[in-house]
């Protein structure tokens, strides 16, 4: 670890001390998720006007979130940073055999996506049994990004969503849309359901939630996969 990172990890560390701050010593792994979300959501926004001064200190604010978690986890004797550090090092060689292993050499962006896949498949088998058909998703995920993972699992292992959902809409919208015009769509659905009084993030998220259940029981009862 860097000096720096080291003075940041004591620097927590006497914060969470008898003696240090009574709001730090009080958090929780529970406690911060609502603090991690926000700074995620403050990172992202300097992202996408590629303010870099701003982006540093957002990355930092982020930064404090790991290290935070690490601390509490090592002060119950479950992990410390560099576990964190260390097995996530570990995945990143795994994952990249042309690069770290084997030396055999992936030609686009698009084979290394297919290769990541596919060590990743290989590695959850030897993991915990996967139940339903559809990978799990964190809970808090935004309700636009999980209608998008289920609908790339949907179209990953060939699923049978016609029913569940009109397949040949989903084709003629994406036909037509290009980054703007999605932008807009998704902006004025938003406004009109604020509107009308309704909540589009539950609303998609009941939505995809109903997709999956539709697809797996369409499975379960010998739809062709």
């Amino acid at each position: 670890m860097s000096q720096a990172l080291d003075e940041l990890r004591a620097t927590i560390a006497r914060l969470r001390a008898p003696g240090g701050c009574p709001w730090d010593i009080e958090q929780t792994h529970q406690s911060l998720v609502r603090c991690l979300i926000d700074e995620v959501s403050e990172l992202i926004d300097t992202i996408d006007r590629e303010d870099y001064p701003h982006m540093r200190e957002e990355l930092g604010d982020v930064l404090i979130q790991v290290v935070f978690h690490a601390q509490i986890a090592e002060e119950r004797g479950e992990f410390d940073l560099d576990a964190v550090a260390r097995e996530v090092n570990d995945k990143l060689i795994r994952r990249h055999p042309h690069v770290f292993g084997d030396g055999a050499k992936l030609g686009t962006a698009g084979d290394v996506i297919v290769k990541w896949e596919q060590i990743k498949a290989q590695e959850k088998k030897n993991g915990p049994e996967k139940k339903g058909l559809f990978k799990e998703q964190p809970p808090r995920l935004p309700a636009t990004m999980l209608a998008e993972a289920v609908w790339k699992q949907v179209e990953k292992q060939s699923l049978p969503a016609e029913g569940a959902v009109d397949v040949a809409r989903v084709r003629e919208l994406g036909a037509a849309l290009d980054d703007e015009t999605l932008g807009r769509t998704l902006f004025e659905l938003c406004a009109a359901a604020r509107a009308k009084g309704l909540d589009p993030e539950g609303a998609l998220r009941r939505e995809s939630d109903r997709v999956m259940r539709a697809v797996e029981t369409k499975v379960a009862a010998g739809g062709v996969v």
